[in-house]
């Protein structure tokens, strides 16, 4: 009887670690299908990362081709643009194209009977100054492209522009990108026009130097201080 009642409880102990391998195991496959289903998430979402990564550089890229194309545009509209600094407020007496193309030719000892044919113009769109400040620019737009070229080329001739002792600038009216993209340049320009050394800046910003007979260009100021 002794004998019946250990192998009962052998065989009942049997029954319980098959029981509670069994109920292991249903967790096991439980826990590892969820593994799976996790890994399964996982790697989709990195998929789906790595495509909206891609997706966004294309898209930076996109933007940076459009804005350099709108900032073309732009500077191509204003091919025919000059701006002039340092005329004071008020002394075009309402009248801006009038009062310079009776002004420039005088100042800039342009040939006798020089056509301007200037389109437009007007003072820079920002609030009128105060005594004492800065006045406003002009801008002026001309018919005609080679005139354009001639006002800044007499104005470097000349040098230095004063008007009733007021000093004058000539300057391309440019986008504010392209003013910046030029503005590295002014450093070496200085080097340059200290060392007598002839050089132009060229459309967008190409910087062309001439020594010595063999003329060099530069997209960068680091290229050309090398």
């Amino acid at each position: 009887m002794a004998a019946s009642e250990v192998k009962l409880q052998e065989t009942a102990s049997l029954i319980q670690q098959c029981d509670e391998t069994s109920e292991q195991s249903f967790f096991m496959a439980k826990a590892t299908g969820r593994l799976t289903s996790m890994e399964t998430h996982l790697t989709e979402s990195d998929e789906r990362l790595s495509a909206a990564e891609a997706r966004i550089v294309m898209l930076a890229s996109t933007v940076a081709d459009l804005r350099d194309k709108i900032d073309d545009q732009e500077n191509r509209a204003r091919r025919n643009n000059i701006r002039i600094l340092g005329f004071p407020e008020g002394v075009e007496q309402g009248n801006p194209s009038k009062f310079l193309e009776e002004a420039l030719p005088t100042l800039l000892k342009l040939p006798t009977g020089t056509d301007l044919s200037i389109e437009r113009a007007h003072r820079s769109l920002a609030p009128r100054p105060g005594p004492g400040q800065r006045p406003c620019p002009f801008i002026i737009k001309l018919l005609r492209f080679p005139v354009k070229e001639l006002l800044p080329r007499s104005a470097r001739d000349l040098g230095t522009l004063e008007w009733e002792g007021h000093k004058i600038l000539l300057f391309p009216d440019l986008s504010r990108a392209l003013q910046d993209w030029h503005r590295q340049f002014l450093s070496v320009k200085r080097i340059l026009r200290n060392k007598m050394i002839k050089y132009g800046l060229f459309y967008p910003a190409t910087l062309r130097v001439t020594y010595k007979g063999t003329t060099s260009s530069f997209a960068t100021a680091e290229e050309a201080e090398k």
